[in-house]
């Protein structure tokens, strides 16, 4: 170890590293078959779920966006950002299971390699996804929490659970968290000087309170509220699933407690998915 890697980037560095490398002992060993198994991932098999995470880890090795033009019959391709990040899974969609799992061996050595050596500090600033200028922090965060929720992802298709307590877990609930003052204030419109509780158990186990200002903005907080608007509490795996947009509602109400005011519950769970 040279040591030129910044302190403070180091765990997201790990953290990374652990799920990248989980994902790759997860799908080596998977019949050819399964590669084109549905994931919760809307509209992406296994295959597509894998390829999406070489194609973003090579954007970030500075190769090259595959020339690629998308098929006209897609019915997810809704916005810009949809069709950014399907090139590079529509491009793969054609490639042997070895040939992807052998893509992801190799960009994951050469991941490494470039993270083991970078000097920048964590506010520098770098490019991200289509070109949005981030800190290199925020952007090694986004790595962990996507990476991450991908293996999920593959993890419940191919009926391998694991790792909802890795450390790239953590940072994927500190990412969501960070999100729910938006979802409940803005998109569901809680009313000023309200509060919701979100009481999750499970491998990541916390309380935490959304609450709304005067002003109609949310904050968050570990405090105890008295007197809540609402109180869900589920497991972590049902909360991850809902604001990763990859359940509704309605299929996981047998996982969930809701109490207080329904019709505030209702549009914050219509409203809970932070992923794009």
């Amino acid at each position: 170890m040279t040591g030129t890697v910044h302190s403070q980037l180091q765990p997201y560095i790990d953290a990374w590293t652990h799920s990248i490398e989980s994902m790759a002992e997860l799908v080596r060993p998977v019949p050819a078959g399964a590669w084109n198994r549905p994931t919760e991932c809307p509209y992406w098999s296994v295959r597509d779920v894998v390829s999406h995470v070489i194609g973003f880890e090579c954007e970030l090795l500075g190769d090259p966006r595959p020339i690629h033009t998308l098929p006209s019959d897609l019915r997810h391709m809704t916005s810009e950002y949809a069709r950014y990040v399907e090139v590079p899974v529509d491009k793969r969609r054609h490639h042997t299971p070895p040939e992807v799992f052998g893509e992801l061996d190799y960009t994951i050595i050469r991941r490494a390699r470039q993270l083991r050596n970078e000097t920048r500090g964590p506010q520098d600033a770098v490019r991200g996804p289509m070109g949005k200028e981030m800190t290199l922090e925020e952007l090694l965060k986004w790595r962990v929490f996507d990476v991450w929720v991908h293996e999920q992802d593959l993890r419940r298709a191919l009926g391998e659970p694991g790792n909802l307590d890795s450390p790239a877990a953590a940072y994927a609930r500190d990412w969501i968290l960070a999100e729910l003052p938006r979802v409940v204030a803005e998109r569901a419109a809680a009313p000023a000087g309200s509060a919701v509780v979100f009481d999750v158990h499970g491998e990541q186990e916390f309380m935490r309170t959304v609450r709304v200002g005067a002003d109609g903005k949310g904050s968050i907080d570990g405090s105890v509220s008295l007197g809540p608007a609402v109180t869900m509490t589920m497991d972590w795996e049902t909360f991850l699933r809902l604001t990763c947009g990859r359940t509704r509602a309605k299929a996981v109400e047998d996982r969930m407690k809701i109490e207080g005011d329904q019709a505030l519950a209702e549009a914050i769970l219509a409203n809970i998915a932070v992923t794009q």
